[in-house]
């Protein structure tokens, strides 16, 4: 019998590890979207009275028992200073489909996508999820690596967006934004030091479907990042206060981007 390379191996090994993930959901808000969404796969909810009560209908249309527990006590394996709010609910990641799926579905007006160069924090990432959805964007597209994954900490700081707003982690940045280019995307790196504005570089375009490109505080984006993208532009600001946190850097971007 012939011997499976090494790299087979590994490759069937994490594809069993991503199909044995789960992902523990915690708060009120972020337990209920999930309980609600037909996408997402539940198995298991563990609730205090008090979250039962409040949960009561959402429980019910999703058709899960679920098991009860003393807030002094509560089973679910969460960080301690987790504010679960007397719920949890163990879930599988969301599929978004592909890239292709989720850049060429029909929202309506001309396409925008964020994409992220090693944002790794949670909280960022649970913000950057609330504005795409917002302001309507196809997806948050992030690395496999070096990026936050999807957690309760997260889904949290969506308050819900993670439900509705595809998140997509792929294997190489870089390449997903050349993807994006061949489908008609005009890339966007957001850069402190760029010399043309968001808007400025959208005149007459703005119904380009367009991707931005956003790195990590402090890092920015890295140069293989920056020379994928078509253009470094840059947030005007005023004063001498001149930067924001990228889930801020986002919201405006993205709205510096829109169709008006």
């Amino acid at each position: 019998m012939t011997k499976k390379p090494r790299w087979v191996i590994d490759k069937e090994q994490a594809k069993k590890a991503a199909a044995d993930e789960t992902v523990w959901l915690f708060g009120l808000h972020a337990v209920r979207d999930a309980l609600v969404n037909p996408r997402r796969e539940k198995l298991r909810l563990i609730v205090t009275k008090n979250a039962a009560d409040k949960l009561s209908e959402a429980i019910s249309d999703a058709g899960i028992t679920p098991e009860m527990a003393d807030a002094r006590k509560f089973p679910a394996p969460l960080d301690p200073n987790s504010v679960h709010q007397g719920a949890a609910l163990e879930v599988r990641p969301l599929n978004w489909g592909s890239l292709e799926d989720v850049c060429l579905r029909d929202t309506g007006g001309a396409p925008r996508l964020v994409m992220l160069d090693r944002v790794t924090d949670p909280h960022n990432v649970g913000a950057i999820l609330r504005s795409a959805e917002v302001f309507g964007a196809q997806a948050v597209i992030a690395p496999r690596h070096h990026s936050a994954p999807e957690t309760g900490a997260l889904a949290k700081t969506a308050s819900g967006a993670l439900e509705r707003q595809p998140y997509l982690r792929v294997r190489n940045l870089s390449d997903a934004i050349a993807e994006v280019q061949a489908m008609g995307f005009l890339a966007l790196g957001l850069a402190g030091e760029a010399e043309v504005t968001v808007e400025a570089a959208l005149e007459g375009m703005r119904d380009r479907p367009v991707a931005l490109v956003l790195g990590a505080e402090g890092p920015g984006l890295r140069q293989k990042t920056r020379e994928t993208c078509d253009r470094l532009v840059k947030i005007p600001f005023s004063g001498a206060f001149g930067s924001l946190n990228v889930s801020n850097a986002a919201a405006v971007s993205l709205y510096a981007s829109l169709q008006r």
